[in-house]
């Protein structure tokens, strides 16, 4: 082996000192210094299989490898490859002058003889990451090209290097980091272990810690949907989360136009009572894990999903950590939530039994996505489900052909009644069920805003409570009511019960003819109001000063006997009883009989009982 002299030299930056801006600018997570120095490993094996393919090399590569070593007596972490290896010109050339890139000259020069989608790229400024917890960096090196001889580099962390003869003997790269006292928490076994299990877990090439083989080389994703069946996408997804329940069903992604992009997106058990978390898609780019927080390459709701998406196209910052927003992400963004209402498009049509099923699982997931994207809302209004108080499952279409037959207000508007209480709201449910009405049930965390963004939707449908208001006024069938009790009797009734009603500032007492069906009191809320403080309560309060005081009405039905029966009673004493017993039955249905008044109500029955 030919000796060389060692040389010096100054790193070619355009600033005075760049490990101070790696150390607190462009690296906002220390642990990636791993991540950067094994994919460059990575990307010099896949270079030199590729241009073994092409036939630029002779004879046998053997099998392509990475190896991290730790030394905690000596206190360094070394990774080596068996690539391409560098001569001294080219450390000169990709490692002391910053700006340039291995990668991006390597894919120039062979871009029209193979597809080399494959190499990882960015022998550059990823280097540069060993910095961050290194005083020292050596480079070990043997490049493949005939006639090239070992090379040696070396760099304290200043601009200064030193270059010279190397001490490798066969083809590949050692980087050896003299790990600084700041850092020594990665002289843990365990510790790096996490790391490159974390990043490199599914790395193409062969990965070994030690005598540890780290990772999975053809992951799910990257193999032909035809060559799998259920039990491999299972099986990979309790891979990816070992605690969670079997997912619904899954989207294998594979789009090689406009951009290119992999991946499989898996349906999680949802239920409607909890905030699922939303970090569960993992971001990787050809193979190499960026990251967990996806929002900008997958809309809000579909971040609800679980999985793995690979994009060679996804931009990111020189540490890849970071995504940034341009045209590709936004065409990613929009491909994918085409997939996935395609997918569910796909299920409802051909496999409605279990679409149906599966219901209360997707529920808040497809109408998260109707709120949130417009063009979900057009594909997912087809296959979105609404359930009725009888807990029958009906699509839009038909619900809105049976609002068209019996369901408008006075001003010729489709009501859609809901109830979200469909216990405390029971009797209200029964009343309607004897009008042949329709009630469905928007009981779940997103329906109240589920609602709203339906009625800006449909063309002159509202939803009302069922609660909201006597629902001879909320639905308007034209049939006329007759009052058991004249003007007077009328007037009498509201002033006794207005005195008889605890919390009198809570209620607004009034008297209206309804079906002798419905109970004697009722209690409705403004549909409007209540909304307004659903609103306030969520941190979305339109008005000024937190929320509006609510008051609600409780109506007298004057075409109900026992009302009749209150009015006409000439004593005081029984005429209050029974009034006190028809305003508490009301409170009761609603759940607001409470603490004494609850206790004397159940006292004065079981008194009654006895008689």
């Amino acid at each position: 082996m030919t000796q060389q002299s060692t040389k010096k030299g100054n790193i070619s930056v355009h600033t005075e000192n760049i490990f101070p801006l790696i150390k607190k600018s462009l690296y906002s997570n220390q642990e990636i210094f791993l991540r950067e120095l094994v994919s460059n490993g990575v990307d010099a094996c896949q270079k030199l299989s590729a241009l073994a393919s092409m036939g630029e090399i002779q004879g046998e590569i053997g099998e392509m490898q990475v190896q991290v070593t730790l030394d905690k007596d000596a206190k360094t972490i070394k990774i080596s490859d068996n690539g391409l290896g560098l001569t001294e010109e080219e450390i000169e050339k990709y490692i002391t002058q910053v700006a340039f890139s291995g990668a991006t000259d390597f894919i120039e020069k062979y871009k029209d003889k193979s597809d080399l989608n494959q190499i990882i790229g960015a022998f550059g400024l990823g280097f540069y990451s060993a910095f961050m917890v290194a005083d020292k960096v050596d480079i070990n090196t043997w490049s493949y090209k005939e006639g090239s001889t070992p090379a040696r580099w070396s760099c304290d962390g200043s601009i200064e290097y030193e270059i010279g003869s190397g001490e490798r003997s066969e083809r590949g790269t050692d980087i050896i980091l003299h790990i600084s006292e700041d850092a020594a928490e990665y002289l843990d076994e365990w510790r790096l272990k996490e790391i490159l299990r974390k990043y490199g877990k599914f790395l193409p090439v062969k990965v070994m810690f030690g005598d540890e083989h780290i990772n999975a080389t053809s992951p799910l994703w990257t193999r032909k949907p035809a060559d799998l069946n259920d039990e491999d996408y299972q099986n990979f997804y309790n891979d990816l989360y070992p605690m969670a329940e079997k997912p619904l069903f899954w989207i294998h992604l594979n789009v090689d136009y406009p951009f290119n992009l992999t991946g499989i997106l898996y349906f999680p058990k949802l239920k409607a009572d909890f905030e699922p978390a939303k970090n569960k898609i993992q971001l990787y780019s050809r193979q190499v894990f960026i990251t967990d927080s996806v929002e900008d390459v997958v809309p809000d709701y579909l971040r609800l999903l679980h999985g793995v998406i690979d994009s060679p196209d996804i931009p990111l910052n020189v540490s890849r950590s970071f995504l940034q927003t341009d045209s590709n992400v936004k065409k990613i963004n929009a491909h994918i939530s085409k997939k996935v209402a395609d997918k569910l498009a796909d299920i409802a049509k051909n496999q409605e039994d279990s679409f149906r099923e599966k219901w209360d699982q997707l529920e808040l997931f497809v109408k998260y996505g109707m709120i949130s994207d417009e063009k979900f809302y057009d594909r997912a209004k087809g296959f979105c489900l609404y359930k009725d108080a009888d807990q029958q499952l009906r699509n839009w279409e038909d619900t809105a052909a049976l609002l068209e037959a019996n369901h408008r207000n006075k001003d010729g508007q489709l009501v859609a009644l809901y109830t979200n209480q469909t216990s405390t709201q029971h009797h209200l449910i029964e009343g309607a069920r004897k009008r042949s009405l329709i009630v469905l049930q928007m009981g779940s965390v997103i329906d109240a805003h589920f609602i709203g963004a339906l009625e800006s939707k449909l063309e002159k449908t509202t939803f009302k409570r069922i609660d909201s208001d006597t629902l001879d006024k909320l639905v308007d069938k034209g049939e006329s009511k007759i009052s058991l009790l004249n003007e007077e009797q009328e007037k009498q009734a509201v002033e006794w019960v207005s005195d008889w009603v605890k919390a009198k500032e809570e209620f607004k007492v009034k008297a209206e003819a309804m079906s002798a069906d419905d109970p004697p009191i009722t209690l409705t809320r403004s549909e409007f109001m209540r909304r307004m403080n659903e609103m306030a309560a969520t941190g979305g309060s339109p008005f000024f000063g937190g929320p509006m005081k609510e008051t609600i009405d409780m109506v007298i039905n004057t075409s109900h006997p026992l009302v009749q029966k209150m009015v006409e009673t000439q004593d005081a004493e029984p005429r209050q009883a029974l009034g006190q017993q028809l305003i508490d039955l009301a409170l009761l249905s609603q759940g607001m009989l409470q603490g004494a008044d609850l206790s004397a109500f159940i006292d004065r029955n079981l008194h009654n009982a006895g008689h």
